[in-house]
């Protein structure tokens, strides 16, 4: 046994001096931050990234909305249980390095037959009971149970950032909809409220038609405009329940109506800081996975180019050691004469193998390329997506004093063409052109806001926020 060891430590040793520098350890790949924010240099490391989102959020309902979706979110649930399982295959590479161990017993009986004696055919029988402890153990000379412990380690680091990527998505889907939500509660509100003053233009246009002061025309393209616009009613209120059912859906819960406040509440701030691009790409859980999936590639490449040199093993002549009893009685079986062993070191050098080392290394070498490139091309998406969200929100942002002008104008308009109608001086045409601009412009309105506030979760988990 001894001897053993010591041959095998001799191999290992010289193996060793002769094989330094043969594989690398991992380094990141680099990162070019440079214009990442288009037109953008920042210096200022303050980023709204950094703000829990139940600080981020001030409207207390969305805040116990999100709560809630994040206790029963099924997409969240299964990213946990994804979690379990990159666990259980990490241990299981952990365990490679430890030997394998079992216990083994069996019983046999030979039955054998000598002469001619048909009384003497299969006559004489022979019992042999064994009872062993078995154990392999392969030595880790090249590091390839190390990388593949590396890789699985790195997939459970992924599994993690799977589940803040689904938890960022999931935070920004029910604040996205609570908004929206809340512009369709006030979009319904301008609706109906424009409805009632159309009810009062055709009331106004019928009673001048019958001064002899307008036609029936004017009295019947008044109520076109009236009708045309009730008719938009139920499909807000349908958009309105599908949109509940789904925020319902987002918190795992049963389709119902939901409780919230309203648009004109939400404050949208006049500034968004983004930080530097380093601080989105250490943050955005899809870049984190991106370099994980990269970084277990390289650690499946190392392993597959380790498996061109030397195994060395500890066992019997099956790959296992074994020690135990070996008896022809059971009353004799834990007998000193009966202990058996079996021990065996071997050192395996691949020779010829039907390609397949070459072929496991390619396809390693290929499959990291791979990751790498859609690391790069993962980078390139989060620049792009912060961009554009950036300048979304600062255009939005340049709309509002010039659509508050705009409302109030067309109120104006409203009211003049209305005395002037009444008076004779104006067409009934004006006024409903007059009513009809206002509707929309108050309805656009509502989607500028709505579109600041949707920027404003969106930039959040561009940025890698909401965990």
């Amino acid at each position: 046994m001894k001897k053993i060891f010591i041959h095998i430590a001799s191999v290992v040793l010289c193996v060793l001096l002769s094989s330094c520098g043969v594989f690398h350890k991992y380094h990141a790949p680099e990162r070019d931050t440079q214009g990442l924010f288009r037109g953008e240099t920042p210096t200022d490391t303050t980023t709204i990234a950094d703000i829990p989102w139940r600080s981020y959020f001030a409207d207390s309902i969305l805040v116990a909305l999100i709560d809630s979706g994040l206790k029963n979110n099924y997409d969240l649930r299964i990213a946990v249980a994804r979690i379990r399982e990159a666990e259980a295959y990490l241990s299981m590479a952990r365990g490679a390095f430890f030997p394998s161990l079992s216990i083994a017993a069996q019983a046999a009986e030979a039955r054998t037959s000598t002469g001619s004696d048909d009384t003497k055919v299969l006559g004489y029988a022979r019992d042999q009971f064994t009872l062993s402890a078995v154990m392999s153990w392969e030595v880790d000379l090249w590091g390839k149970l190390s990388s593949q412990k590396r890789a699985q380690y790195a997939n459970f680091l992924n599994s993690h950032a799977y589940r803040n990527l689904v938890q960022t998505s999931l935070v920004s889907n029910i604040a996205t909809t609570y908004y929206t939500l809340l512009a369709m509660d006030e979009q319904l509100r301008i609706t109906i409220e424009t409805v009632e003053l159309l009810k009062e233009s055709t009331i106004t246009i019928e009673a001048l038609m019958e001064a002899g002061m307008q036609n029936a025309a004017a009295v019947e393209q008044s109520r076109a405009l009236l009708y045309s616009t009730q008719a938009t009613i139920p499909d807000l209120q349908n958009q309105i329940r599908q949109l509940e059912n789904s925020l319902r859906f987002l918190i795992g819960q049963k389709p119902d109506s939901v409780a919230r406040t309203s648009i004109a509440m939400q404050i949208v701030p006049a500034e968004l800081l983004h930080g530097v691009p380093a601080q989105m790409l250490a943050r955005r859980p899809d870049v984190q996975q991106a370099e994980l999936n990269f970084r277990a590639a390289f650690e499946l490449t190392t392993a597959a180019r380790a498996a061109f040199y030397p195994s060395i093993t500890l066992g019997s002549s099956s790959n296992a050691a074994m020690i135990g009893y070996n008896s022809t009685a059971i009353s004799d079986f834990f007998k000193p004469e009966n202990i058996i062993a079996n021990i065996v070191g071997g050192l395996v050098q691949p020779i010829f193998a039907q390609n397949q080392l070459r072929g496991s290394l390619k396809i390693a070498k290929a499959q990291q390329e791979e990751a790498l490139l859609i690391f790069e091309q993962t980078v390139l998406s989060a620049s792009e997506e912060v961009s554009n969200i950036l300048y979304a929100y600062q255009s939005s942002m340049r709309k509002n004093s010039t659509r508050t002008l705009q409302v109030q104008s067309l109120k104006t308009a409203v009211d003049y063409t209305q005395e002037l109608l009444i008076a004779g001086e104006a067409n009934y045409t004006e006024v409903l052109t007059a009513e009809q601009n206002l509707l929309q412009a108050q309805l656009s309105q509502v989607n500028d806001k709505l579109e600041q506030l949707q920027a404003t979760v969106d930039l959040y988990r561009a940025l890698g926020g909401g965990n």
